[in-house]
């Protein structure tokens, strides 16, 4: 299997920049994976499409306002930095740019003084391991600071930060929001409950990875990138009752199925776990726990779009991204939506 039998034409303009205002209000294209039928929705219409005694899985994780704009101390030269990986307490795995001549011993300094930064290492890949100083609260100085690191094809700035996080967002960590559950609002998780839908909850912290391309041309050699899971005890039994009852579990984004279905790799019934994951799925791989798949719609010939055709066939899906680029759908973090049942 190549990675351009993933390629799909993709005009430029229909990369979404910004969120819509009603973030509910994105279409939804829901697509048959047994038969390829498609029919066009909105998003606010996902609740008529899950049964009572179904479960919704949703990614909790928050995304950290992880990009920083600094200068260097003495010179005054121009520096940004993105958190990467956080290490121990205030020691940081960042990526500079311009990094090249950043040594350690180098200091930087961010908003006048209320954050600065010193460079302990060069690591992997020429980042860099970098030591904070700050009074006060961590969280809360990068919440004033930093801003989101949006993917590089969004080029346009974002005024409200809240709009590259999800209502349910808890537990921060994340370099990148799951995007597939941009589109709920209180509102329309309580009409979920309302109907007597289940809802449970996993954490996957999205890594800068998911941005990046698969450069080999054999999928089987792509290496996938680690991201920290949580799967908590209450919601490995929410799924393991699910599916007892024979009812459907549907995944909202690929995060939160690469969580599931690395829980899943032994078989059912779930038990609680964490830990790192590199899961890579792609045809041919067999889903052991989600029914369905809330997604957006992704790049071509990204491990993302070949997970979505492990679920419901390269063709399926390949026909159902044509006919979207035809109906002038919103592509990508910002865009639209997809449920694959």
């Amino acid at each position: 299997m190549k990675t351009s039998d993933f390629y799909f034409d993709l005009p430029q303009e229909l990369i979404a920049q910004e969120p819509l205002e009603k973030r509910d209000e994105s279409r939804l294209m829901v697509l048959d994976k047994a038969s390829g039928e498609i029919e066009h929705k909105h998003f606010y219409d996902i609740v008529d499409m899950i049964d009572p005694g179904d479960t919704l899985i949703l990614n909790d994780t928050k995304v950290l306002p992880a990009r920083l704009y600094g200068v260097k101390e003495g010179t005054g030269g121009a520096i940004e930095f993105l958190l990467l990986n956080k290490h121990s307490l205030d020691t940081w795995e960042v990526i500079l740019k311009p990094g090249r001549r950043a040594k350690p011993g180098a200091r930087f300094i961010f908003g006048d003084g209320k954050l600065k930064a010193e460079i302990l290492d060069v690591i992997n890949d020429g980042n860099r391991l970098v030591k904070f100083e700050y009074d006060g609260i961590f969280e809360n100085v990068l919440d004033e600071l930093g801003e989101m690191p949006l993917p590089p094809y969004i080029t346009k700035k974002l005024e409200d930060k809240d709009r590259y996080q999800t209502v349910y967002a808890k537990y921060t960590g994340s370099a990148a929001a799951p995007t597939a559950g941009l589109h709920f609002t209180p509102e329309l998780l309580e009409k979920i409950k309302d109907k007597g839908i289940n809802i449970g909850y996993v954490t996957l912290h999205v890594g800068l990875g998911t941005f990046r391309p698969v450069k080999v041309d054999d999928v089987d050699k792509h290496k996938m990138h680690s991201e920290y899971y949580v799967l908590p005890p209450e919601t490995a039994e929410l799924i393991n009752k699910t599916k007892e009852s024979g009812h459907k579990v549907i995944s909202v984004g690929t995060t939160a199925t690469r969580t599931l279905e690395t829980a899943g790799l032994n078989g059912m019934p779930l038990k609680a776990s964490s830990g790192w994951t590199d899961i890579f799925i792609y045809p041919g791989k067999k889903f052991n726990v989600i029914d369905s798949l809330i997604t957006n719609f992704h790049l071509p010939e990204s491990t993302l779009i070949m997970l979505v055709s492990a679920l419901a066939g390269r063709e399926h899906v390949l026909n159902a991204y044509n006919t979207a680029v035809e109906n002038r759908y919103r592509f990508f973090s910002f865009g639209d939506a997809m449920f694959i049942k």
